[in-house]
């Protein structure tokens, strides 16, 4: 009988961990499973929402920035209008404080030798007016004076109020800007995580496909170059079957109606020159002091480019050579 238990009981401790472990599965919540990944469709489309977004706040901080300096001249010319009001109400005051000292030490005295020396009072009325009416026209141009000295100092407080208002845009503006740069960042380091792992794989040259954001022609040119990738490097060359680094710029442009020069030199002049935080699939990157060395930016710390002899057209990180700067030929 002692035995009959012992195996009962063993039999239920056995079979104690597999409930529990059923237990567990049907209690763990359904948001353990993974989340789906997005698409590098969405991804796409994400970055280009947000590189939207950048430049629409570009564009608006550029303005503000220009109506920071408009006020900043507003305040310039408003400081200046009050600085000389000031002084000129200073002399004005200089000229009335001499006056009536003047008046005080000598009118009394004036007055009468007047009156004594005048055969006729109406002579000496006649002086006394003069001289009362100058009193009055001095007393006129002070308070005019000192009216357009507070209509200048007026005119100061609203230029430093209008500065600081702008200033608070242009600073808001410039911090939202930023904290977008930061979701493009990481919207495109996942989209191009993977072409990344594809272009280090031991130094092969390897044909990388990846999306390229955005419609305009810079755009385009950086899709057409990308499907030159594995054609041979050749010096001087500019397609179709071979290139070199200009080489590759060049044809690619060319084939959404714009013209460039087959130079480095000439092509660092050719657009407008960017930060690399505004780096945008087009745009030509350069290398090394001399500027011997351009890509065609693809996104994600990406370009592809012609490297050098013996190589193909390929994509490769810009952080690969020493960075020298970038220019944008087209939106």
């Amino acid at each position: 009988m002692k035995r009959a238990c012992d195996r009962a009981a063993r039999r239920r401790l056995t079979a104690l961990p597999a409930a529990l472990v059923a237990l567990v599965f049907v209690f763990l919540p359904a948001a353990a499973s993974a989340d789906p990944k997005p698409s590098l469709k969405e991804l796409a489309a994400q970055a280009e929402q947000l590189h939207t977004e950048i430049e629409q706040l570009t564009e608006q901080f550029n303005g503000q920035r220009e109506k920071l300096r408009a006020a900043e001249k507003t305040a310039a010319a408003a400081q200046k209008t009050l600085s000389t009001r000031r002084a000129e109400l200073e002399e004005r005051r200089l000229q009335a404080m001499r006056m009536a000292q003047n008046a005080y030490i000598n009118g009394g005295l004036e007055r009468a030798l007047a009156l004594a020396q005048s055969d006729d009072p109406d002579t000496f009325l006649d002086r006394a007016a003069t001289a009362s009416a100058i009193e009055e026209e001095r007393s006129l141009q002070l308070k005019e004076v000192a009216q357009a000295m507070a209509a200048a100092e007026q005119a100061e407080r609203a230029a430093d109020q209008h500065i600081r208002q702008v200033k608070q845009l242009v600073s808001d503006l410039q911090a939202r800007r930023e904290k977008i740069i930061g979701l493009v960042a990481k919207v495109e380091s996942r989209l191009y995580r993977q072409a990344l792992n594809q272009t280090s794989s031991g130094g092969r040259a390897v044909r990388v496909n990846l999306p390229i954001i955005g419609k305009g022609k810079a755009a385009e040119a950086a899709r057409w170059a990308l499907t030159q990738q594995l054609k041979p490097y050749v010096w001087g060359a500019e397609g179709p079957n071979s290139y070199d680094c200009s080489g590759l710029v060049m044809a690619a442009y060319q084939k959404v109606g714009i013209n460039l020069p087959h130079y480095t030199g000439d092509l660092w002049t050719a657009g407008r020159h960017i930060s690399r935080e505004e780096l945008r699939p087009g745009d030509l990157v350069f290398f090394y002091n001399d500027l011997h060395h351009v890509g065609i930016y693809v996104g994600g710390g990406l370009m592809v480019h012609a490297p050098r002899t013996g190589d193909v057209v390929r994509v490769a990180p810009i952080a690969n050579r020493p960075y020298a700067g970038a220019v944008r030929i087209a939106d």
